[in-house]
């Protein structure tokens, strides 16, 4: 009886290790579809004459906080100054 119900347990473990695996499976081809998403819409804008690393630049930047960005600004433009810039 114990063998059955170790056999029973190995069984669900199995199928439940399988679907964790599934679903990660899954998610890594829709990380592929959205990486080669990204890639055709940076491959059209540059086809249309723009910057694509600026874009890049640009969506980092609007990635950031606020006051986060104004604080680096602010350091940046501080550093400038003393550099003569």
């Amino acid at each position: 009886m114990s063998d059955v119900i170790s056999d029973t347990a190995s069984t669900v473990a199995g199928q439940e290790l399988r679907q964790f695996i599934e679903r990660y499976e899954r998610l890594e081809a829709e990380k592929k579809d959205i990486a080669d998403g990204q890639k055709e819409i940076m491959a059209e804008a540059k086809g249309r004459g723009y910057d694509t690393k600026v874009i890049r630049k640009l969506i980092a930047i609007r990635k950031r906080d606020a006051n986060d960005l104004a604080e680096e600004e602010a350091v940046m433009e501080m550093y400038m100054a003393a550099l003569g810039m």
